[in-house]
């Protein structure tokens, strides 16, 4: 679980990842294949239950075709 501090950030990276996976009318499992990560870390990420890394950040804007930024937006 995020600490409290990180709390905002991981729910908006979490938002985020979502409103574009649907956008690109993905499964979960299907975001999963694309970014060659576990299907439980999307979920886990999208539930806002993991503070994911940089790296995942990266992997997972690729798999969407957006910015890595994006999914950091604020809305």
């Amino acid at each position: 679980m995020p600490q409290v501090k990180d709390a905002f950030a991981v729910k908006v990276l979490a938002i985020n990842v979502k409103q574009h996976r649907l956008r690109c009318k993905l499964s979960q499992e299907k975001l999963a294949f694309i970014a060659e990560i576990e299907y439980s870390q999307v979920s886990r990420i999208e539930r806002g239950i993991i503070n994911t890394s940089v790296s995942v950040i990266f992997i997972l804007a690729k798999a969407l075709d957006v910015k890595p930024s994006q999914l950091l937006e604020f809305q």
